[in-house]
């Protein structure tokens, strides 16, 4: 049911369960309020059991399906996944019948928009599963911009960082493999770069670039908190 603070939110996490509990953090820092009567309400379902997105992608769809449709029979009204390589199953979760906010489409405009601090970019560079890769090569050409990629020695360390996350590791040596690879787009001409997996944010600050860094989770919580507070969206 809405509740005085707008719609409820549904969110289909555990991809993995480090990114979603700072993805949550996320909207409840990001939302204005006064009390606990003023945040969002939020039905979450951390299910680190998804199939594997890369290896079992059918049934991967399947679940994310399912895991749509409880959250809307448990009273979502909005649909959130802080995941991006999850949303090649977006239709999935759509057929629950209820608006499911695009995290990827929301991240490649704002890395359009330059971010905070600059307008405009033209090429993106992006850090991302190859799966993510793909989603964002489609979302960034949708807005007329370039996506700038790692080459594939660079994506399995890529890869391997992101797997130390889930296994715990956010440590220096992680952190250090991350900016690399950030430095490595801008380098290869990037004009800003995604975070384009919700691990990255937990390795990479905006001050670790010389370019705009678009933080997809970051993103995805803003449009969670403006759709669900019925701020002109959604």
């Amino acid at each position: 049911m809405n509740s005085p603070a707008g719609k409820s939110l549904g969110v289909l996490g555990g991809m993995g369960p480090a990114a979603t509990v700072a993805f949550l953090a996320r909207v409840q820092a990001l939302t204005p309020a006064r009390g606990d009567e003023d945040h969002i309400r939020v039905i979450a379902d951390i299910n680190p059991q998804v199939p594997n997105r890369h290896a079992q992608p059918e049934a991967a769809g399947r679940v994310l399906g399912e895991m749509a449709v409880r959250l809307r029979d448990a009273g979502a009204e909005v649909l959130a996944m802080p995941c991006n390589t999850a949303h090649a199953h977006a239709a999935a979760i759509r057929a629950a019948g209820l608006p499911f906010i695009d995290m990827v489409a929301e991240t490649a405009k704002a890395a359009k928009e330059g971010a905070a601090t600059r307008a405009g970019a033209r090429r993106i560079g992006v850090l991302a599963t190859p799966g993510g890769e793909a989603l964002y090569a489609e979302a960034l050409a949708a807005e007329g911009v370039e996506m700038v990629r790692l080459s594939d020695a660079d994506r399995a360390r890529f890869m391997a960082a992101v797997f130390g996350v889930k296994a715990g590791d956010v440590g220096p040596a992680q952190r250090a493999v991350m900016r690399d690879l950030a430095a490595v787009l801008v380098a290869a001409g990037a004009e800003g770069v995604i975070g384009g997996c919700t691990e990255v944010p937990l390795l990479l600050d905006a001050a670790d670039l010389a370019v705009p860094l678009t933080d997809s989770a970051e993103v995805l919580a803003q449009a969670c908190v403006d759709v669900c507070r019925g701020n002109g969206r959604g």
